[in-house]
């Protein structure tokens, strides 16, 4: 349902979340040995998420990507926005362009209900509130944080 991309864009803030602040600030290639993602293309989609103001960054030596107190209170479903968009939430599952709760494909009302849970924990859920869960042990975004 989510594109790579929006996968590592996810992960990739929650653990800016977990260790960065305006003062401490780190650069693509450090998320990217910790989290075992591509370094280039997770330079894209940070760079990406600050133009977009989901997270911030600086340039220069002492430059790199952080969260802000505002950053933290963003979303998750602003980063899915920010990278897939939401027709992932409102399009057929089989891609049929005529699939509605009136004329349902042969999965629909399998999915849609799925697909609407999914969409309502990620626009009520923080990011800081997916950085908690971490925080606590309650989930994990690598197997470090183990």
């Amino acid at each position: 349902m989510l594109s790579n991309s929006c996968k590592y864009a996810i992960r990739s803030v929650i653990y800016l979340a977990l260790h960065t602040d305006s003062e401490n600030k780190i650069g693509s290639k450090l998320v990217a040995g910790k989290l075992n993602i591509p370094q280039p293309f997770l330079a894209k989609i940070l760079q990406e998420l600050s133009r977009k103001h989901i997270i911030s960054s600086t340039k220069g030596p002492k430059g790199g990507f952080y969260l802000t107190e505002r950053d933290l209170k963003n979303s998750v479903l602003d980063i899915v926005d920010c990278i897939d968009g939401l027709d992932a939430f409102n399009t057929c599952f089989f891609g049929l362009r005529s699939c509605t709760n009136e004329k349902p494909c042969a999965v629909h009302k399998t999915v849609k209900p799925f697909k609407d849970e999914i969409f309502l924990q990620l626009s009520q859920n923080t990011i800081i509130q997916f950085a908690d869960e971490i925080r606590t042990g309650k989930s994990f975004i690598s197997l470090e944080e183990i």
